[in-house]
Parts: C-alpha cells; sequence; structure tokens
C-alpha cells in the first residue's frame, strides 16, 4: 500500500448519522437535519420523524484542495422516536427522544471502493426541557451517541461506526414573528471519547485514535405561508480541539493535512416544508457544502416527515 494511501487511512473513516466523514471517528449527528421550528419542541404526546437523504462528496486536505481517489456515496434513513411530556423542569416541558440511523454507503480509498449497509451509531437523549412564549420558543437537551455502528479497524471503508462514545449539549432556539417569519437555530457540541481499536492499516497495531471535538449547528431562515413555508437552511461546523494518536497531536508531516487535522464545513441551500390538517409536516430540502477543509465536502439532499401519533 503506498504511503498517500497508509495516510487516507488514517484520516478517512466512515460512519452515520453522517457516514460521510473525512477523518478517523466522524460525525454522529447528521448535519443540517434539524430547520424549521428546531427550538420550538411539540406539544406532550409520541412523535415519529423520518429523515431520508443521499450524501455525495469527495475528501479535502487541510487547504480545502481535493484528495485523488477518495469519495463517498451515501444513502441514510434516520429514524427518530420523541415523547414530550405532562412534567415539568424550570416551568419547561420535559421529554426525551431516540435516534436509530440506517446507512448504505460507498467509500472510495485510493481508487478501490467498498459498499457497506447496516445500522449506525444509536442517539438517546433524557433530557429534553422546553419553553415557550408568544413569539420565542427554545430548549435545551444532552444527546449521548452510543458506538452501535459496525466499525472494521484498519478498513475505514467498511465501516458505518465511529467506535466511540459521545455527549452532546444542546441548546436550540425559534423566533416566530407575527407575519409568518422565521429564524431558528441549534447549538450543539459534541465531546468524544477516545477509539481504542484504531489501526492505521490492516494488521498494524491497536493505536488509541482521539477525535476532537467540535462545535457545529443547523439553522433556518425563512417564511410560513399557510401551510407552507419556504427559505434556506444549512450547517456550520467546526473543530474545537485536535486530533491525537497515542497522545500526540497529528502532524501535517503525515500528509496533506493541517496540524490536528481540524475540520471544518459550511453548508447553504433550499427548504421547502407543509403541514397537513392533522399535523404531519414534510420538508424538503438540499444543501451544498462550501469552505470544507479536513473532511468531506459535497452535497446532501433531504425528506423529513414529522408524523404525531
Amino acid at each position: 500500500m503506498k504511503i498517500r494511501t497508509i495516510t487516507m487511512a488514517v484520516v478517512l473513516a466512515a460512519g452515520l448519522m453522517g457516514g460521510v466523514q473525512a477523518k478517523e471517528g466522524g460525525d454522529q449527528y447528521p448535519n443540517g437535519v434539524e430547520n424549521w421550528l428546531a427550538g420550538a419542541a411539540p406539544p406532550p404526546g409520541n412523535y415519529f420523524l423520518n429523515y431520508v437523504g443521499h450524501y455525495r462528496g469527495t475528501l479535502r486536505d487541510g487547504d480545502g484542495d481535493k484528495v485523488p481517489g477518495a469519495s463517498v456515496d451515501a444513502w441514510f434513513d434516520a429514524l427518530r422516536f420523541i415523547k414530550m411530556t405532562d412534567t415539568k423542569i424550570l416551568g419547561g416541558d420535559w421529554g426525551m427522544h431516540l435516534v436509530v440511523p440506517l446507512v448504505q454507503q460507498e467509500v472510495k480509498l485510493g481508487g478501490d471502493s467498498k459498499t457497506v449497509t447496516g445500522v449506525g451509531d444509536i442517539t438517546f437523549n433524557p433530557l429534553i426541557v422546553a419553553w415557550h412564549t408568544k413569539n420565542l420558543h427554545w430548549l435545551v437537551a444532552l444527546d449521548l451517541n452510543m458506538p452501535t455502528g459496525q466499525y472494521k479497524s484498519g478498513d475505514p471503508r467498511k465501516s458505518i461506526g465511529t467506535n466511540y462514545w459521545s455527549i452532546e449539549p444542546i441548546f436550540a432556539t425559534t423566533w416566530l414573528s407575527d407575519d409568518g417569519w422565521e429564524l431558528s437555530a441549534k447549538f450543539m457540541y459534541n465531546i468524544k471519547s477516545k477509539n481504542k481499536d484504531f489501526r492505521p492499516a490492516p494488521g498494524a497495531p491497536k493505536m488509541d485514535y482521539e477525535s476532537g471535538d467540535d462545535f457545529h449547528m443547523d439553522y433556518t431562515v425563512g417564511k410560513h405561508f399557510g401551510p407552507w413555508s419556504a427559505g434556506l437552511s444549512g450547517y456550520y461546523l467546526k473543530q474545537t480541539t485536535n486530533d491525537k494518536l497515542d497522545g500526540e497531536t497529528l502532524s501535517s508531516a503525515l500528509g496533506p493535512w493541517s496540524n490536528g487535522r481540524k475540520g471544518k464545513v459550511f453548508a447553504i441551500g433550499p427548504s421547502v416544508g407543509y403541514t397537513n390538517k392533522n399535523g404531519t409536516t414534510f420538508i424538503v430540502q438540499w444543501q451544498h457544502e462550501t469552505e470544507a477543509e479536513n473532511r468531506f465536502r459535497g452535497d446532501k439532499a433531504w425528506f423529513k416527515l414529522v408524523l404525531p401519533f
């Protein structure tokens, strides 16, 4: 295996809920998924949400340049179950949720590709607390992301899980004007544990890989017209701490990557929604990534269903 390919194997690991990462570990949250009414939790009751989408992207180095022979193509379906209760915590409504992602993913590395299908990393949140006023809504939450997805040490083409635990404090808010304008944002900070089963190549000894923590947010700016809504949505991610291998910060000397392999990306695109008389909501959106470094850059198309029951 060429040195360049080995280097890519160190930094390229797949997983959903993105299935589209450019580093060992990667995203467990599907960036851009929460847009309309992100900070307005629903009334007490049970809800099912289904996020179906497709992502295609190419790997970018620390300067944002394309890395030849490295790409990903993934279909994903995330099943989310929300329960909001009548119980109050500090005056807010208490709820919980469970997210089970399914993914089919093809990763190309050095011209060779593999396709895998299975369950990604499952997310459980026992603590959602939401408050409401006439025009402003907000919530706090704490996600626990579990390493349930398939992970193949030494061959990231066969991985759809991250092989680490993480916790994610969340704050989300929504402002709705009297004439239908909406501003929504969901702010998250992902804190990761170590992957103790990492191998830089098949047959190599195991090493501890520590993916850096990151700040990320989803956003929406748009307007409601009766049952319809239309606007722009997207996401921003910025890694805040360095990637480390056996406790040492990864160096740019290992390949075309910036020191610490800190990733970043920004995405924006159109979003259209419709809510029927029963409260069922359909959302379609497309998000184009720009300014990506040390991760994949591409396009993501979504269909989102919100179903009360």
